[in-house]
């Protein structure tokens, strides 16, 4: 099995039970864990004030998570291009945000692909998580 394919999998599966339990995304952050240490040995754990950093910097392009997801993301947001609304993103305004896997997987490919030309790490991904799910 490939790589990326193996990732992808290990972090669904990971999720996939503890998503029963509702745990508001903090599920998905053991399997990211298991991919940033493979990444880099020296990873020493994610930082929710990294994640905020990340979700608002502009990282060279026109947009950041925030441009959309607002500086707030306890408030709905509104996506730039589209003018279309956005639900709130933290999970503690928006339960159903960060509840299913595959919806996470899907939206951190896509938009990482937009604010950043490419994809998101493991590390950027944990650390978004974990800004998100400190929110309250």
């Amino acid at each position: 099995m490939p790589t990326g394919l193996l990732r992808t999998t290990a972090l669904l599966v990971a999720a996939s039970a503890a998503t029963a339990a509702g745990a508001g995304g903090a599920e998905l952050l053991p399997a990211l864990e298991v991919q940033a240490r493979q990444a880099d040995p020296a990873f020493t754990g994610f930082s929710a004030p990294r994640g905020q950093a990340f979700f608002e910097r502009t990282h060279g392009q026109p947009w950041s998570c925030s441009s959309c997801h607002t500086r707030n993301p306890l408030q709905p947001g509104r996506h730039a291009a589209t003018g279309k609304t956005i639900a709130a993103l933290a999970p503690a305004a928006n339960p159903e945000r960060l509840s299913d896997p595959a919806k996470v997987e899907k939206w951190f490919r896509r938009n990482c692909q937009d604010v950043l030309k490419r994809e998101c790490t493991a590390m950027e991904k944990g650390d978004v998580i974990s800004y998100l799910v400190s929110l309250e």
